[in-house]
């Protein structure tokens, strides 16, 4: 994903199940899938992922969440969106959209314009746009 090459992740990943079908790490790869679909605006996929993700481990990280959440505004499921925003803030309470845009670890022209299409669901999800801790830090 980071490389701008995100529709190459899910035959990968694919070909990781078939060679470990009972690996342990089963919920990091399911969300590693999430992700390269929203990276693609395929939103149903990269729900699908995510949900078959948090099925498989209820103590998924906290970004999973947000992603999710990102994918099912962009769908209009606007309700499940806030309750998934929610999940994922209840685990990192100071989440934000800045801190989305900030975590990038690319410069990859591509994968940058394909996060801003995320941000915007996380938008539509109910999430700040600056965390509580930035807030804090604001009024000293």
């Amino acid at each position: 994903c980071n490389l701008g090459r995100a529709e190459e992740t899910e035959a990968h990943i694919m070909e990781a199940f078939r060679l470990s079908p009972r690996d342990s790490k089963a919920s990091s790869w399911l969300n590693t899938a999430g992700v390269a679909q929203s990276y693609l605006g395929a939103d149903e996929a990269a729900v699908h992922w995510f949900k078959r993700s948090i099925e498989t481990n209820r103590n998924i990280a906290p970004f999973v969440h947000f992603f999710f959440a990102a994918a099912l505004a962009h769908l209009g499921r606007i309700e499940d969106a806030r309750a998934s925003a929610l999940a994922g803030l209840a685990l990192d309470p100071n989440f934000s959209v800045a801190q989305f845009h900030v975590s990038s670890p690319t410069d990859d022209p591509t994968c940058l314009v394909q996060r801003m299409r995320i941000a915007d669901g996380l938008r539509k999800a109910g999430l700040p746009e600056k965390g509580m801790e930035s807030s804090r830090s604001r009024r000293g």
